[in-house]
């Protein structure tokens, strides 16, 4: 396929470039068109001329992908690609393409973000001096909440890849223990402890979760494992959301059984009101965006760029389907 004439729409192109990033090297690529948010209804009538399409959260069913007769390629711009039904693509000859590091750094800084905030409650001492607390106070200074050190603590690490390795690296730093579970069976650094998965829960001061999604990990995190946990522990989550049974959680949270959560996903994104995390005790949320800092969205732009042009040069690259 000829870069000169190949049809590209960008489905949903605003979370990755909302203005701070160029396009011109997508555009370079062909005739290309970028939507910042396709809605349901629209996205055959968008995509319904386009040889290569590009999509973060746009979901591509069986059905979509045999009504779309052109579409040759689909980039996700994402590492997880369950917006497309992979097999289907396959079967329709379609070229399914990932990104699959660009946020390593940015993701482990979120999960010490959260672990600071959950330490050391920087946010709501910050706001109290802001609305006059310490100006007020008899005393040179105060807190209202315990204030925790990391060091000699117990980091317990779920899932080794590259961004659980980059975390663990963090913990270490601070002076935690490290305990890991993994799959993957590759040798890990000295001063990582390879334990089961419920060693690791029952004796972790800090679970953090860094494990795909799979029938095998939906709810991992579950009523069981929570009664492993110590009721002093923090929970951090900046994988997937249904990694963990959110009521459980929550439930947890709200009796004391658990001390605190970090979460910057959650199953539904964005949530519904009625999501129990949303009022529970002492869990923090964010808005799913660990990997949103601007030099990560630079790599994931440019390596999704890189994928187009490896696909029309005919040499396809990250290819997952």
């Amino acid at each position: 396929m000829s870069s000169e004439t190949a049809k590209i729409v960008f489905l949903d192109g605003f979370a990755l470039n909302p203005g701070d990033l160029s396009w011109e090297g997508l555009q370079s690529l062909g005739d290309c068109t970028i939507h910042d948010r396709t809605p349901s209804e629209e996205i055959i009538r968008r995509a319904k001329d386009a040889e290569i399409v590009l999509t973060n959260k746009v979901p591509f069913s069986r059905e979509r992908l045999f009504a779309l007769g052109k579409l040759k390629y689909i980039g996700v711009t994402a590492t997880g690609y369950n917006v497309v039904d992979v097999e289907a693509a396959r079967e329709q000859d379609i070229v399914v393409t990932n990104v699959p590091i660009y946020g390593t750094r940015s993701v482990a800084q979120m999960v010490f973000a959260h672990l600071l905030n959950l330490s050391l409650h920087v946010g709501e001492h910050a706001q109290s001096v802001r609305k006059g607390r310490w100006t007020e106070s008899p005393d040179w200074c105060y807190w209202d909440f315990p204030l925790i050190e990391l060091d000699g603590l117990t980091m317990g690490i779920v899932g080794l890849g590259r961004i659980g390795r980059a975390t663990a690296e963090l913990a270490h730093a601070f002076g935690m223990k490290v305990l890991a579970t993994s799959r993957s069976g590759k040798q890990v650094p000295d001063f990582i402890s390879l334990v089961p998965r419920e060693e690791l829960f029952r004796e972790s001061d800090v679970v953090s979760l860094h494990c795909p999604l799979t029938p095998e990990t939906e709810n991992l995190v579950d009523q069981r494992q929570l009664a492993l946990m110590k009721p002093t522990s923090f929970l951090i989550n900046t994988s997937r959301g249904p990694l963990i049974d959110e009521s459980a959680v929550a439930e947890a949270l709200n009796e004391g059984r658990l001390a605190g959560a970090g979460l910057d996903v959650l199953s539904q994104e964005p949530p519904a009101a009625d999501n129990p995390l949303l009022h529970a005790r002492n869990c923090q949320i964010t808005p799913h965006i660990a990997w949103a800092t601007r030099s990560s969205r630079g790599r994931l732009l440019a390596t999704s760029v890189e994928n187009v042009a490896a696909f029309l040069a005919g040499k396809p690259q990250n290819v997952v389907s």
